[in-house]
Formats: structure tokens, sequence, C-alpha cells
């Protein structure tokens, strides 16, 4: 007599021959089903995910945003150092950016984008300088700029406080739906 298997009456023999092999084919087919199964809803799960990773960090929009934040900050720069009176407008920064990993054709986030911003000092003179940005999938960013333009990171204000230069390194963001 077999010895009993627990789950299995006593006196009960598992099938043999053709019959014990359609039990594993069908055992092995439902494993199989449920490995496609689980192989199709993490493809889906994955496919959804990486929706919203596509390269919506593009040349346009970190020139459209950088343009601003530049010139906002550069008349807050130019504040903090006794000349008040300009506007961002005034100001009006041009960025000229790309990306310099070959094949990214200046899209996607990146500690390689490059940007050559031009525009009018307080005095009406062209200004320019090269600021390397650190652009996150979010479209957030961080800029820092030359000092030999910008100026150091702590600048003496008109009142004859050190201060932190607002246009020495800047974050900002942009939209990317």
């Amino acid at each position: 007599m077999p010895r009993p298997t627990p789950g299995r009456p006593r006196g009960v023999r598992p099938p043999r021959g053709p019959a014990r092999g359609r039990l594993v084919r069908r055992a092995r087919l439902a494993g199989v089903a449920i490995i496609a199964a689980l192989t199709a809803a993490l493809t889906a799960a994955l496919t959804a995910a990486l929706v919203g990773c596509s390269a919506d960090v593009t040349r346009p929009r970190v020139e459209t945003s950088l343009g601003p934040v530049f010139a906002n900050l550069y008349v807050q720069q130019q504040a903090l150092l006794g000349h008040p009176g300009l506007t961002p407008a005034a100001v009006a920064a041009r960025p000229t950016c790309h990306r310099t990993t070959p094949g990214s054709h200046d899209k996607g986030a990146g500690s390689d984008w490059i940007c050559q911003v031009g525009w009018t000092d307080g005095t009406g003179k062209t200004q320019s300088g090269k600021f390397e940005l650190q652009v996150r999938s979010n479209g957030c960013y961080q800029a820092g700029g030359p000092s030999k333009v910008v100026g150091p990171v702590m600048i003496r204000s008109v009142v004859g406080k050190q201060v932190i230069n607002p246009v020495f390194e800047f974050d900002g963001c942009f939209d990317t739906t």
C-alpha cells in the first residue's frame, strides 16, 4: 500500500500513464498562461508609466523659460547694485541653447545643456554669457553663469551688505505638458 500523501485520501493513487501526462501538461499550460498574463500586465504598466517620459524637454521650451527667468533675476541683481529702473523687457534676454551629447537632437533631460544668453545691460550695451544647465525631466533646471560676466556668487549691495548674486546660479521651470 502506498504511503498516505497530505491532501489525498488514503488508498488513492496518483494517475499513471496518459492521464498523468494530461495533468502535467495542463499544469504546465496553466503556469505558462499565468506567466504570460503577468508579462502582459507588466508591459502595460510600464507602457503607461513611460508615456509621460517622452521628450517633453525641448530646446524651444528651455529657451522660452530661460530668457524671462534670467531677465527678471538680472533686474533684481541690478537693483541690489544700485541701478534701479531697469525692466525685464529692456534687458531682452535672448538665449540660444543646445545639448552637447551627440544624437540628443536638443531634446531630453540632462546635465549637458549649454545656453548662450545675450542681453542688454543698464547702460544699453549688449552682453552675453555661456550658461550651463542641468535640466530634469519634470521641466525644472539649474543654471550657472560665468562669473566674469554675471559677477561672483556674493556681491556687495548698494547699502554695503554682502548678498547672494541672483544670476550667479539660479533655478527655473517650464511646463512639460
